[in-house]
């Protein structure tokens, strides 16, 4: 099959690209050249991504990492882990984080994380409008509670705010690297730390289990501290963005905080329009949709696109927070599904409840299109959310 685009697609904030969206028409599965000037295939429709995620003929390994395709210069896009035990690494790793992210441990959460945002919220209507909703009230809600659940010092959360944008950044790889290289270091300092004086946190159970080393600790700590908040700082700013550029959307939520469940998983799926992917490397030879795909070849989940697929989602392009329930695949399926998805829907739980009842009347300081972006981040979303009541 030729190539018959190229990545990654031109697109607005809020709209799928037309060159994504004329391709989602065509078929599932299409030929693209990455930014990197590699081939690989982008998936694109809903059943098919979501049967692949589920995949164990994809991983995230290569057997011959130096020749894999790349979608890009930094660690985000390379091959990560040893092809030989891939399989039996992501196992123990899941055993070794699902009881501290169980429903169990989520719930007694729930008031920690209401009172901040809460906290926040009353910051933010001391400053008074216009204000920047996305410094004030996105940005510091994650990081505070992914630190309160690590166990990290409330007095390193700017520090880790300002590492983990350094290693978002895919438009300086250089500055990518040093801020992960920042954050792997200063684990490995926590864990020290909480080998000597434990609490009752991620971290100090973790070095509580038997055989788990200290630098297994530190590199899991850290991927969960990136994780766990650079892409609920996204949800956030662009669900605020969603909600408020469909006026009709956010007067519902406002006239019934009741429906807030509903718009969160309405803001999960629509947020992301499509036209990068979940990178996977084929295991061995299959067969997507009619197409051969050959063993090492870089395979794209696409998860925004398949979140906008109209076969999974009538007329999606248009924001419904009383859409019916459905599978959207923001947090993955299967064995891979995201861990943190409990805590990063309780965030949001709280922060659009809150929002909705003690700022009826927000709205966006500027148009729509004229919200900065963040188009060298990895997960992308505004850089800014300037607003008014």
């Amino acid at each position: 099959m030729e190539v018959v685009a190229q990545l990654p697609f031109r697109q607005g904030a809020l709209q799928t690209a037309p060159r994504l969206r004329e391709l989602r028409s065509l078929g599932t599965v299409h030929r693209v050249r990455t930014a990197m000037g590699d081939e690989a295939w982008l998936v694109t429709g809903h059943a098919q991504v979501r049967r692949l995620l589920d995949d164990d003929r994809l991983g995230r390994t290569h057997p011959t990492p130096e020749t894999a395709a790349r979608t890009g210069e930094t660690l985000f896009d390379a091959v990560l882990g040893d092809f030989a035990t891939e399989a039996a690494d992501h196992a123990r790793t899941r055993a070794l984080l699902r009881p501290h992210f169980s429903p169990g441990r989520m719930r007694p959460l729930r008031p920690r994380v209401e009172a901040l945002t809460t906290r926040l919220l009353d910051e933010l209507i001391e400053h008074g409008p216009p204000a920047d909703l996305h410094a004030m009230v996105a940005v510091p809600l994650p990081i505070l509670v992914i630190c309160a659940l690590l166990g990290v010092p409330y007095r390193d959360c700017e520090r880790f705010r300002a590492w983990t944008a350094e290693a978002a950044d895919v438009g300086d790889p250089a500055r990518s690297q040093r801020g992960l290289a920042e954050l792997y270091a200063y684990g490995h300092e926590l864990v020290a730390r909480k080998r000597v004086e434990p609490g009752d946190d991620v971290i100090s159970r973790l070095c509580a289990a038997e055989g788990v080393s200290d630098a297994e600790i530190a590199g899991l700590s850290m991927a969960l501290l990136f994780a766990g908040q650079e892409t609920t700082v996204v949800q956030i700013g662009m669900g605020v963005l969603l909600l408020l550029s469909n006026p009709d959307q956010w007067r519902a939520l406002v006239h019934d905080p009741g429906l807030v469940a509903g718009a969160v998983e309405e803001i999960l799926r629509a947020s992301n329009t499509g036209g990068g992917g979940i990178p996977r490397y084929a295991r061995r030879d299959l067969e997507i949709d009619g197409v051969a795909v050959r063993a090492g070849e870089l395979v794209l989940l696409d998860n925004g696109s398949a979140n906008h697929d109209p076969a999974a989602f009538p007329d999606p392009d248009r924001m419904d927070i009383t859409r019916p329930a459905s599978a959207h695949v923001t947090f993955g399926h299967g064995l891979r599904y995201c861990l943190g998805a409990p805590l990063a829907r309780i965030e949001l739980h709280a922060v659009f409840t809150r929002i909705a009842t003690r700022l009826p009347t927000l709205r966006l300081a500027v148009e729509p299109d004229a919200v900065r972006m963040r188009p060298d981040a990895v997960t992308g979303g505004p850089a800014e959310l300037p607003v008014r009541w």
